[in-house]
C-alpha cells in the first residue's frame, strides 16, 4: 500500500467550508478545458475533454496547435495557471480571489501572448442558471488551503480508481477528470452498443453509446449534501436499484439514478483504500451481473 493512501492523508473536504471556492474553480476549469475542446482532435465518449491528475494540480494534458504544442495546469500548490508551449515559451497567472470574468480576460490574453488564438462557447454547461463567462463578476472566490485539500484529495481518490481500473481488461476510460460535471471519474464498458436514449441531446447520446458502468468521486450538490463516491449502471438492468452493495454506509439515491458511499465514511474508515475498493467492486459486480456482461472475457483471472 502507498503511504498516501492510510487515513491520515484523505484531507477533510466539508462542502459548506470552500463552496463558494468550489463554484468558482469550476468556472475557472470550464473556461480551460474548453480551449481544450475547441483545439483538440473529437475521440469516443468525449475523452479529449479531461483533465488529469498530476503533482501539483490537474493538467489538461498536451494541446496541439499549429507547428506546437501546449500544456495549461492548474497548481495547487504555489497557486498559480501555469502556460507552457513546446517552443520554450510559458506564462503564469495567479490563482487567487478574482472573478470569472477576470480570469477570463486573463486567460485568454495570457493564450494570445503566446501566439494561441482560440475562441470559445462562453456559456458554462451542466450548471443552473448559467452566466456568461466574460459576464460572470458573481463567482470570485478562492481559499488556496480547501483548493490545496482538494487536489489532495483527488490525489488519494486517483490512486485507488486506477488500481481498481487495472483489474479490467475490456475498454475502459482512463481516470480522467470532467470539469463539466466537476468530477473525477472511470469507466468500464462492456463491449455492446446501448439502446438509443430518447430524447437525449447529442453530448449525451455520444457519452453513453455503448454500456458502461462508472465510478468516480464528485464533491457534491444539491441533494447530496457532501463529498461522495458514487457508481452507476447505463442503461441500468433490472434490479439494480435493489441490489445489495457494500460497505453498508453505501445507498441508492433514485432521483440520481446512482449508488454514494459518502467521502467521510471513506476517510474516516480504518481502510479507506480498502473501504473505497470495496464499494467500487461490489456495484461494478451488481451491475456486471446484473447486465449479463461476460465478465471472464473482460477481466483478469484472479
Amino acid at each position: 500500500m502507498t503511504t498516501h493512501l492510510t487515513p491520515e492523508f484523505w484531507p477533510e473536504l466539508p462542502l459548506e467550508a470552500w463552496q463558494d471556492t468550489y463554484s468558482t474553480l469550476h468556472m475557472w476549469t470550464q473556461i480551460v478545458g474548453k480551449v481544450r475542446l475547441s483545439l483538440s482532435p473529437r475521440l469516443n465518449h468525449w475523452w479529449e475533454v479531461p483533465f488529469y491528475v498530476n503533482s501539483v494540480g490537474l493538467t489538461t494534458s498536451a494541446i496541439p496547435y499549429a507547428d506546437k504544442i501546449f500544456e495549461v495546469q492548474f497548481d495547487f500548490i504555489n497557486h498559480q495557471l501555469l502556460i507552457q508551449t513546446s517552443h520554450n515559451t510559458e506564462t503564469a497567472l495567479a490563482l487567487k480571489p478574482r472573478s470569472v470574468a477576470d480570469f477570463y480576460h486573463e486567460f485568454m490574453s495570457a493564450l494570445d501572448s503566446l501566439g494561441i488564438h482560440v475562441k470559445i462557447w462562453r456559456m458554462p454547461v451542466e450548471i443552473p442558471n448559467p452566466i456568461p463567462f466574460d459576464q460572470d463578476t458573481q463567482h470570485a472566490s478562492y481559499d488556496a488551503e480547501y483548493a490545496n485539500r482538494f487536489w489532495r484529495t483527488l490525489v488519494c481518490c486517483d490512486a485507488v480508481l486506477k488500481e481498481f481500473r487495472s483489474a479490467f481488461i475490456g475498454k475502459a476510460s482512463p481516470v480522467h477528470f470532467f470539469w463539466g460535471s466537476f468530477d473525477l471519474a472511470t469507466t468500464r464498458f462492456s463491449g455492446r452498443r446501448a439502446p438509443e436514449r430518447e430524447g437525449a441531446d447529442s453530448i449525451t447520446r455520444e457519452a453513453y453509446s455503448h454500456e458502461c458502468i462508472s465510478a468516480g468521486f464528485w464533491p457534491g450538490g444539491g441533494d447530496i449534501k457532501d463529498a461522495a463516491f458514487y457508481a452507476y449502471a447505463a442503461p441500468e438492468p433490472e434490479g439494480f436499484a435493489q441490489h445489495p452493495v457494500s460497505p453498508a454506509q453505501a445507498f441508492y439515491d433514485p432521483g440520481m439514478k446512482e449508488f454514494f458511499l459518502m467521502y467521510d465514511e471513506v476517510r474516516n474508515s480504518k481502510s479507506p483504500r480498502g473501504t473505497l475498493l470495496e464499494f467500487l467492486q461490489s456495484t461494478y459486480d451488481a451491475g456486471a451481473d446484473l447486465g449479463k456482461w461476460n465478465r471472464k472475457e473482460l477481466e483478469k483471472a484472479a
